[in-house]
């Protein structure tokens, strides 16, 4: 994937003019599909769980599942749920992001992260309404804080497992490792051009699209 152009003006948007589409679909149907399919996944996917959980009890000590707070919609913060891929304490000795070849990640975690497994537990997040299959990814608090007035209209909505920054930066850690400084990077390019990708996402949410955005996740994991 090609570097973003390190330009802020990208992730600057007329609120005026960003115009949410609030349809049958965005006031209720986004909603309905959310429940059914993450409960559907949930059920579906419960041997994979089983199996990712005894491979991440069997090879290092610490608990399955790792939460950490992020920011929602209208700033409400809550836990976000990932099967642990880290080493216990190694998570918060270092920067919040993560690139690749980081040491903090187990071998397991490595596997999990690569087809994006260690997501999966978001489909808990879904069903209990603090996410949604797709919308803007949500950050840590640390990150939300610098936001500006603009980029803050995307927690005028769910965040979401997938969004069309998450296609764009699906080799966001093989990034991070080749900059001279990652945290800088990521807060000076990275994080101001998925904004205004996930801004771009909300002037026009229609299920079709939401679709497109999901299968398209599908096969940029598989491949």
């Amino acid at each position: 994937m090609s570097t973003p152009a390190c330009d802020e003006d990208k992730a600057v948007l007329d609120l005026r003019s960003l115009e949410i589409a609030h349809g049958f679909y965005v006031s209720g149907g986004k909603r309905a599909v959310d429940i059914f399919v993450s409960a559907a996944g949930l059920l579906m996917l419960s041997p994979v769980f089983a199996m990712v959980a005894l491979g991440i009890k069997l090879t290092s000590r610490g608990p399955v599942l790792f939460r950490q707070t992020r920011i929602g919609r209208e700033g409400r913060p809550f836990s976000i749920f990932k099967f642990r891929s880290m080493y216990v304490g190694d998570g918060a000795r270092r920067s919040a992001i993560t690139v690749a070849g980081d040491d903090r990640i187990t071998p397991v975690g490595k596997f999990l992260r690569r087809f994006k497994l260690d997501e999966l537990p978001q489909l808990w997040n879904v069903l209990r309404g603090d996410m949604s299959l797709v919308g803007p990814r949500p950050e840590v608090p640390f990150y939300v804080a610098h936001y500006t007035p603009e980029q803050r209209v995307v927690l005028s909505v769910r965040p979401g497992i997938t969004d069309p920054s998450s296609l764009a930066y699906r080799r966001e850690e093989e990034v991070l490792a080749a900059a001279s400084d990652p945290e800088h990077f990521y807060r000076s390019c990275i994080m101001p051009d998925k904004l205004a990708r996930s801004s771009a996402y909300l002037q026009n949410i229609t299920f079709h699209d939401d679709v497109r955005i999901v299968l398209k996740t599908i096969i940029s994991v598989l491949y």
